[in-house]
């Protein structure tokens, strides 16, 4: 059974927009951390941006700062992530990814099968 699925991913021209978005059809995301990961060609799969419960907080990797923003719609169980100016380096699977903490040394992780992000010149 997949729990979250990713839409939105497509082929898109450096310098152009694009809006990703998850849902979890199988649970209520409001205890859960949400997060973007992307795991691009030959590489390890890198945490994006992660927003809190509460929407108080987000963080992002340095290299998406200022051009990609995540939110959250707890009673849509929806979760976005904006991605603005893209750049070649963009180019990804992108994987949703809610996360439960069990205690502080334990979680557990519900992921999607990803959207792919294709950004050319």
């Amino acid at each position: 059974q997949v729990q979250l699925v990713e839409s939105g991913g497509a082929l898109v021209q450096a310098g152009e927009s694009l809006k990703l978005s998850c849902v979890s059809s199988k649970f209520n995301i409001r205890t859960y951390i949400m997060a973007w990961y992307r795991q691009a060609p030959g590489m390890e799969r890198e945490l994006v941006a992660s927003i809190r419960q509460s929407e108080s907080s987000a963080n992002y990797t340095e290299s998406v700062k200022g051009r990609f923003t995540i939110s959250r719609d707890n009673f849509k169980n929806m979760v976005y992530l904006q991605m603005d100016r893209l750049e070649l380096e963009d180019t990804a699977i992108y994987f949703c990814n809610a996360r439960l903490e069990v205690d502080s040394t334990r979680s557990v992780q519900v992921w999607g099968r990803g959207t792919v992000v294709l950004v050319s010149s």
